[in-house]
């Protein structure tokens, strides 16, 4: 009878399992085949022009948005497409946490070190200001905060799940910061001349307002190797702030939604009556929480405690920049052309003066710590 028992579980277990993979394997198989496109297109650039200038991450989001204005899922393709854009990118973001070093963050020296984490809190306060002052949805601007101030797509991508932005939110975002990090990489070495840097001067400006570490090391090449290295350790020191930013994102949204599950009972309870209220819940400490940012902080961990082996840093960095691109394929194919369009004019002045005000504060940094 145990015996019977044990194979019927089996055999439910199995059918489950094969009901939730058909569910999904249609809509991940399009992501998947659109991540593809995008890598062949990054290439393609790469063989004409000598660089990438929209990678392919910024390519998938595209070409996503692309079949979506043309052809709308069904729902044979929805759930694959959601797992893409949730599960796989809250893997993206633990893995991410394996590319974080302490001991090469802390050979930079405290006062650069505590100055880009000020640098990033007032850059946030600042960008999220005026992104609110121009009317834009409070997520949406938070996500742009975020995105200028610490690492432009990968931070908009491990932000939007925890404060439940949606694809419309995230697309737009991503897809301004990415047109303005490619004018910023081929402008910014102009500031040389125009303010007098010195090469480590330039490596530091570089580090604290390009997005992406591949665009500091475009922004800083012309400047020369120092350049390069320092723009990449600041850019890193950047990425870093990522873990807390996204920590302390999650304890105020989880607050925000009890304010407003607390809101909507006691509006309906002024309705039915005092008697009828509903006593406020705990939140959830997974919700506190989530469990892809505790993932990051470990991997972050491990990778500082040299338990994760040199050889596989490589292949778990490739992983984690696949699964992205995957995942922005799916918020792509999420996207109602429409609609992101309506916040285009806002969204981009948003960015826009969110990135001149994090290049201002950031030179000031520079001056303030007499960095020769």
């Amino acid at each position: 009878m145990a015996a019977f028992s044990s194979e019927t579980g089996s055999a439910g277990f199995l059918a489950a399992s094969t009901s939730k993979a058909r569910r999904i394997l249609p809509g991940l198989g399009l992501c998947i085949a659109v991540t593809l496109a995008a890598i062949a297109l990054e290439r393609i650039e790469e063989h004409l022009f000598g660089r990438a200038w929209l990678e392919a991450l910024v390519l998938a989001i595209l070409i996503g948005t692309a079949v979506r204005t043309a052809w709308a899922p069904s729902a044979r393709w929805r759930g694959g497409i959601t797992f893409s854009a949730k599960t796989l990118l809250e893997i993206a973001v633990v893995l991410l946490g394996a590319s974080l070093s302490a001991a090469t963050i802390l050979a930079a020296g405290s006062g650069l070190l505590f100055g880009i984490a000020g640098i990033v809190m007032i850059a946030i306060a600042t960008s999220y200001g005026i992104a609110r002052t121009l009317k834009l949805p409070r997520r949406m601007a938070i996500l742009i905060a975020c995105g200028n101030s610490i690492c432009g797509n990968s931070a908009i991508a491990a932000v939007a799940p925890v404060i439940g932005a949606n694809s419309e939110d995230v697309a737009s975002s991503i897809a301004f910061t990415a047109v303005l990090g490619v004018l910023v990489v081929l402008g910014l070495p102009l500031l040389i001349p125009a303010l007098g840097l010195s090469v480590t001067q330039f490596g530091i400006l570089s580090g604290l307002t390009v997005y992406a570490v591949p665009q500091v090391i475009a922004a800083t090449a012309p400047a020369g190797l120092i350049a390069v290295q320092i723009g990449t350790l600041v850019k890193l020191v950047r990425v870093l702030m990522l873990g807390p930013v996204v920590l302390v994102l999650s304890i105020l949204s989880s607050r925000l939604r009890e304010e407003s599950d607390r809101s909507v009972q006691e509006a309906s309870a002024q309705q039915a009556g005092a008697g009828d209220r509903t006593a406020p819940r705990p939140v959830p400490v997974n919700q506190l929480v989530p469990w892809f940012i505790v993932g990051f902080l470990v991997m972050a961990a491990l990778r500082s405690a040299a338990l994760i082996p040199t050889f596989a840093l490589p292949s778990i960095a490739t992983a984690a920049s696949l699964l992205t691109v995957v995942s922005m394929a799916a918020l792509g194919l999420g996207v109602d052309i429409r609609t992101v369009a309506k916040a285009g004019p806002r969204v981009t002045a948003a960015v826009t003066l969110s990135l001149i005000t994090l290049a201002a504060i950031s030179y000031g940094l520079i001056r303030l710590l007499g960095v020769a």
